[in-house]
């Protein structure tokens, strides 16, 4: 089969190539998948340079959600069968023509839903979920703070948000305001020429706000923003990545000023900071069931319909990671065999 390659650390240019691998192996309560369309993510450019622990080694193949048809089923993966369409986390190894990923984790589509659609649910969507009813527990009229909002995390976190009657407050640059407004945010601030935090005080009359999404890793300021029972979700630090490889200097830089959560001051601030890494969830849950099964309720009820960006071949992995490391893209962006 095809796989799209993480060769080495590098460039996209250098880094990525489309060789030629065995086919996985079907194995004990698993579905092999022949893949129409696979999500990819900030952690695979992350991971790209070098700067996602959790990768496997290069040379190996990323990609952890992958929509198709079922190729084939092993042995106990009972209710699927070949030429069904389906989605599924399969914890790397998706940028492939075939891809196998245990039962557990494959969902049948939902009447409509375009493969590459259903490609951009379990990570981003899996994210916003977990961060915003998991972790924050949001409830109708709270204000929210997103940053990235226009970035397939903070899509889908803007369109559970407003299934949730929060008000949004979402930083992209100015250009994505529109598409942040018709997603559901009710005021957009532009974090290139505005002052984030001047913008915020303004929005809420100086009250702050009671939770704040934070993957960009600017987590002292984010935390400056809350007001007393506010709540802030840390689940990634993409600031780390400017240009094609990573800056040793920056991540130093960025890691060191990170701010040191204290047990009273939170006490006494009644402030709470939580981490979210999806993975470990994975792990810890057995399967992304818990995320995934609401997720299919509010598609099927129309409160939530993943936005792609843009579709790229594998033969163009590199110009898909340009794209999103430029934060070109507003939604997923996913790669197809």
């Amino acid at each position: 089969m095809r796989a799209l390659v993480l060769t080495k650390h590098g460039t996209p240019d250098e880094a990525l190539a489309v060789q030629e691998r065995p086919d996985p192996h079907v194995g004990q309560e698993q579905v092999r998948i022949r893949v129409h369309a696979a999500g990819l993510n900030f952690a695979d450019v992350l991971a790209r340079v070098g700067l996602y622990p959790d990768a496997p080694k290069p040379p190996s193949v990323m990609g952890y959600e992958v929509a198709g048809e079922v190729e084939s089923v092993g042995p106990g993966a009972d209710g699927f069968q070949p030429g069904q369409r389906v989605m599924a986390g399969t914890r790397f190894n998706g940028f492939a023509e075939l891809a196998a990923a245990n039962a557990t984790d494959v969902i049948p589509l939902p009447d409509g839903m375009s493969f590459e659609e259903a490609a951009a649910l379990p990570v981003n969507y899996g994210t916003a979920f977990a961060a915003v009813e998991l972790l924050a527990h949001v409830r109708a009229g709270e204000t929210v703070l997103v940053h990235a909002a226009a970035g397939g995390v903070g899509i889908a976190a803007l369109q559970i948000l407003r299934e949730r009657r929060a008000a949004v407050i979402g930083t992209a640059s100015a250009s994505k305001h529109g598409a942040l407004r018709e997603q559901g945010a009710e005021h957009a601030i532009d974090y290139r020429t505005q002052d984030v935090k001047a913008e915020v005080e303004r929005i809420t009359g100086g009250r702050g706000v009671d939770v704040v999404l934070d993957g960009l890793g600017v987590f002292k300021a984010s935390y400056s923003l809350l007001r007393p029972g506010g709540r802030l979700v840390i689940y990634g630090a993409s600031q780390l990545l400017t240009g094609d490889r990573r800056s040793l200097v920056k991540a130093v830089r960025t890691v060191a000023t990170m701010p040191r959560f204290r047990a009273l001051k939170l006490m006494n601030e009644n402030r709470s900071v939580m981490g979210l890494n999806l993975l470990k969830w994975w792990d810890d849950r057995g399967s992304l069931e818990e995320v995934t099964k609401p997720l299919l309720e509010l598609v099927q009820r129309g409160a939530i319909q993943p936005l792609v960006a843009a579709s790229f071949p594998f033969e163009r992995a590199a110009d898909a990671h340009r794209f999103i490391q430029e934060r070109r893209n507003v939604g997923k962006v996913v790669l197809t065999p």
